[in-house]
């Protein structure tokens, strides 16, 4: 940090200085409070995601217990073949968005396999849609809590050391300058007396 130098000018950019940080305060904590409302929103979406998915998984296992037969190949059977995602602007915050996706199911014999298989297709295709979600979900709660993290770090900079630290700045150089036009008023004064006494 420089050397505060005590003057008139150093007190005039000293409460230029104060002016900007106040008006800027105010707006930070606002995009603060709206990226934790937006951080909240998105956790809630994200439990919301997560609960689906877990509600379909154990849906799943009990209207299809036949997924538990191991002979029975199903690896690869649903394959992720697109996927388009764009970003969205919220309160200043890249967020991604899933925009849409392409599932696509191989080609297997439908006579060598058990007539369930077609259902369990399906049905994998809808989990891989809820996994989407959650991923998107997760990535978008995660890149809200840096957002809010580092937007709390600059409100806290304006607000527990550069606003603080300006005022006593200001309050320092006051003092030095009233001190020193007390003396000057002093020792003229003591000049006059002499000057009048000779």
């Amino acid at each position: 940090m420089a050397q505060l130098t005590l003057s008139k000018s150093a007190l005039q950019d000293q409460r230029r200085k104060l002016a900007s940080y106040k008006r800027f305060l105010p707006s930070l904590e606002l995009k603060r409070q709206q990226l934790v409302g937006e951080r909240a929103r998105a956790v809630a979406e994200l439990q919301e995601a997560e609960t689906a998915l877990a509600g379909f998984l154990s849906d799943i296992g009990e209207r299809l217990p036949m997924l538990a037969n191991r002979d029975i190949d199903l690896d690869g059977l649903v394959e992720l073949v697109s996927l388009e995602q764009d970003r969205q602007n919220v309160v200043g915050v890249w967020l991604p968005r899933l925009v849409s996706f392409g599932v696509k199911v191989k080609d297997y014999s439908r006579l060598g396999r058990p007539a369930w298989v077609d259902v369990a297709a399906a049905r994998l295709r809808d989990c891989v849609e809820l996994n989407l979600r959650v991923r998107f979900a997760r990535e978008r709660v995660k890149i809200l809590e840096k957002g809010v993290r580092q937007i709390t770090q600059r409100v806290n900079l304006f607000d527990k050391i550069l606003i603080p630290r300006t005022q006593k700045n200001i309050q320092r150089i006051q003092v030095y300058l009233g001190d020193t036009e007390r003396a000057a008023v002093v020792s003229s004064k003591v000049a006059k007396r002499k000057r009048a006494a000779a």
